[in-house]
């Protein structure tokens, strides 16, 4: 999977993107893009570290669930959840029953409650200035870069769980904190 590949629309994509209907979607509407907003952004943070160990595409059709489940990802709402949630959590097919994860989503919300200010400034904050040019194939994307590893350090220390500097980055990259749609990609300029 190296450059971009043509879809059957005759639009050029990243290979991953074109892989399935689903990456299809995620990747030509959302991947990559700017994305601000404490909720969305907890969001993001939590359906990363759900995937960890997983793959992004059974995250990604389990998102209704998640949503529902997390009552939409509203940290106020999440931090409140108690031992009856936790055994709604874990019984709920629809979503990934992982228990420290879950445990982690929980407590994820609450540090996002007790930061000082919003967790949009406290990750863009880690953004890369400026910004890297196009990689040209996937070998040229990192998995781990000293923004990730300095964004998981601070989130550890605000209290997060499951925040290592692999899930960073890809929160970066899902985010559009880097962009790293590879040059020839037609969504590599798309806002």
């Amino acid at each position: 999977m190296s450059g971009v590949v043509i879809g059957a629309d005759g639009v050029a994509r990243c290979p991953w993107g074109a892989s399935a209907p689903d990456y299809l979607s995620y990747h030509d509407t959302e991947w990559g893009r700017p994305l601000h907003g404490d909720t969305a952004l907890f969001e993001r943070v939590s359906l990363e570290a759900f995937q960890s160990g997983l793959s992004w595409i059974t995250i990604l059709r389990k998102r209704p669930a998640f949503r529902a489940a997390f009552a939409g990802f509203d940290p106020a709402r999440v931090a409140a959840f108690d031992e009856a949630d936790i055994a709604r959590l874990l019984a709920d097919a629809g979503i990934v029953r992982n228990r420290a994860k879950v445990l982690a989503t929980i407590a994820n919300a609450r540090a996002v409650l007790d930061l000082d200010g919003s967790l949009d400034e406290l990750l863009w904050s880690f953004a890369p200035r400026p910004p890297r040019p196009a990689p040209r194939g996937f070998g040229d994307v990192p998995a781990v870069t000293d923004e990730s590893t300095a964004m998981a350090k601070a989130l550890k220390r605000h209290g997060f769980r499951f925040v290592g500097p692999t899930t960073a980055y890809a929160l970066m990259q899902a985010t559009g904190m880097v962009n790293d749609h590879l040059a020839g990609c037609a969504f590599r300029n798309a806002t």
